[in-house]
C-alpha cells in the first residue's frame, strides 16, 4: 500500500529545530549539549540508519551555541551522515575501545566558545547516554566546563511536534487502525496468540508499515493479567479476551496503541469494564486541551473507572507522549503537572483492574490543537469485536 506522506525532511526542518534548541540553550546559559542516542541524534541531523542496533560503536553530537550541529562519528558512518544537512563530521576508526572517540570528541568541545562554562548532557528521568560510563567520565574530566542536565531541555522540545512529524505518526496510527480493524477476518479460535500476532505483522507491512518493534499480546478468561509479556503459544479459549498493543512505524516515528477482541462471547462483567475503560477514554479526550496539565486529563480518566468500580490501575499512569520513540515524556500521572500545548502528541490509556487477576486497558493516540484534541488513530468502537 503506497503512502502521500513525504518522507524524511526539509532542511528547514532542522534548522528550525536547531535553533529552537540554542534559544534555549542561551535561556539556560548552556554552551554546547552532546547528544548520544539515536532518536537525539536523528532528530538533530535526519541521520537515519539501522545500525544502532549494534551496540559496539558510540555516536556523538554536539550542538553548540550557535550555527549547525557537529558530527563526532565512527568513519563507518560519515557517508550516511555527509548525506544529510551536516557538513562539519569528525571520525576515527571504531572501534577502538582505548579511545573510542573520547580524544576526538574532547578536542571538539573544547574549540567551542565557553561564553558559560557549561557543557549540557541529558542526565535526567527519561534519558541515557549511549556511551560506555568510564568514557562519559573520561570525558567530563577533559573538559574545563560545568557539566549540568540538560534532559528537560531536550524533551520538553521534543514534546512538540512539527506539522510534518504529526502526519508521520498519523500515518503509522492510520496503517494500524487498519491492520485491527482487518484482524478478525483472518482469526479464528484456534489460532494461538502467536499465529494472530505474525499474520499481523505480515499485514502491517503489507500495509506500508517499516516495521513493527513492539507488538506484545496476552489472553485471558474475560481480560488479562499482564499487557508486557507475550505472545505466546497459548490458545485463546471461547469467554477470554486478547490484547494486543502494538507500536509500529514509518519513516521513523511511531503509533503506540491497542485493541481488545473477544473469542466466542464475552462476560457481562468483562462488557462493564469495557464500557468504563471506552468512556473514561472520552473523557480524557475532553480534558485534553491546549492548557491543561497531564494530571488533570489523568484525573478525568479516573473519576469515570472509579466509578465503574475500578479495583486499581496495574500500569502506573495512563498516557504518555509519543512520537520517535514508543513512549515518550511525560507522563498522564496524578503528579504530573507538565501543561499540554499544541503540537503535543499523546496517548491516552485508560486501565482498570475490575476483578482479581482481570484487567482491561484501552488506548489511542492524539494530538493536542488550537481547538483542543484530535485523533490520529481509528476509533476503537464501543463493543469489543467477537472472533468466532
Amino acid at each position: 500500500m503506497s503512502s502521500s506522506t513525504k518522507r524524511g525532511f526539509d532542511t528547514t526542518e532542522f534548522e528550525q529545530r536547531t535553533a529552537f534548541a540554542q534559544q534555549a540553550m542561551h535561556d539556560a546559559k548552556v554552551d554546547a549539549i552532546l547528544v548520544t542516542t539515536e532518536a537525539e541524534i536523528r532528530y538533530f541531523s535526519g541521520f537515519h540508519t539501522q545500525f544502532f542496533e549494534s551496540p559496539t560503536r558510540p555516536w556523538f553530537l554536539v550542538v553548540p551555541a550557535t550555527g549547525k550541529p557537529i558530527a563526532v562519528i565512527p568513519q563507518i558512518g560519515a557517508g550516511g551522515m555527509a548525506a544529510t544537512w551536516i557538513d562539519d563530521i569528525h571520525t576515527w576508526p571504531s572501534p577502538r575501545p582505548k579511545d573510542d572517540g573520547i580524544s576526538l570528541l574532547a578536542e571538539v568541545i573544547s574549540k567551542l566558545p565557553a561564553r558559560f562554562g557549561r557543557l549540557g548532557l541529558p542526565l535526567g528521568p527519561e534519558s541515557i547516554l549511549r556511551m560506555p560510563a568510564g568514557d562519559a567520565q573520561r570525558l567530563i574530566d577533559s573538559l574545563s566546563l560545568e557539566v549540568i542536565d540538560c534532559a528537560e531541555l531536550l524533551l520538553r522540545q521534543r514534546f512538540i511536534k512539527s506539522p510534518a512529524e504529526i502526519e508521520k505518526i498519523r500515518q503509522a496510527c492510520q496503517i494500524t487502525s487498519g491492520a485491527f480493524e482487518a484482524l478478525p477476518e483472518h482469526t479464528h479460535i484456534g489460532d494461538s496468540e502467536i499465529e494472530i500476532s505474525r499474520r499481523m505483522r505480515i499485514d502491517l507491512l503489507n500495509r506500508g508499515a517499516d516495521s513493527t518493534p513492539f507488538l506484545v499480546a496476552g489472553s485471558g478468561a474475560g481480560g488479562y493479567d499482564s499487557i508486557i509479556m507475550g505472545p505466546t503459544g497459548r490458545i485463546p479459549e471461547p469467554g477470554d479476551v486478547l490484547i494486543i498493543d502494538t507500536g509500529t512505524v514509518f519513516d521513523g516515528y511511531f503509533c503506540d496503541f491497542d485493541r481488545n477482541f473477544g473469542f466466542g462471547q464475552i462476560a457481562d462483567d468483562t462488557h462493564h469494564a469495557n464500557a468504563a475503560v471506552h468512556q473514561a477514554l472520552d473523557a480524557g479526550f475532553v480534558a485534553a486541551h491546549p492548557g491543561a496539565r497531564m494530571c488533570e486529563v489523568w484525573a478525568a480518566m479516573w473519576q469515570v473507572l472509579e466509578d465503574h468500580g475500578a479495583l486499581g490501575n496495574s500500569i502506573g499512569r495512563m498516557g504518555h507522549g509519543l512520537g520517535m520513540l514508543l513512549t515518550e515524556w511525560p507522563s498522564i500521572h496524578p503528579d504530573d503537572q507538565n501543561v499540554l500545548e499544541p503540537g503535543a502528541v499523546i496517548t491516552l490509556e485508560p486501565g482498570m483492574i475490575f476483578a482479581p487477576g482481570r484487567q482491561l486497558v484501552h488506548e489511542e493516540n492524539i494530538v493536542i490543537t488550537e481547538n483542543g484534541a484530535q485523533y490520529l488513530t481509528r476509533r476503537a468502537p464501543p463493543e469489543i469485536p467477537v472472533i468466532r
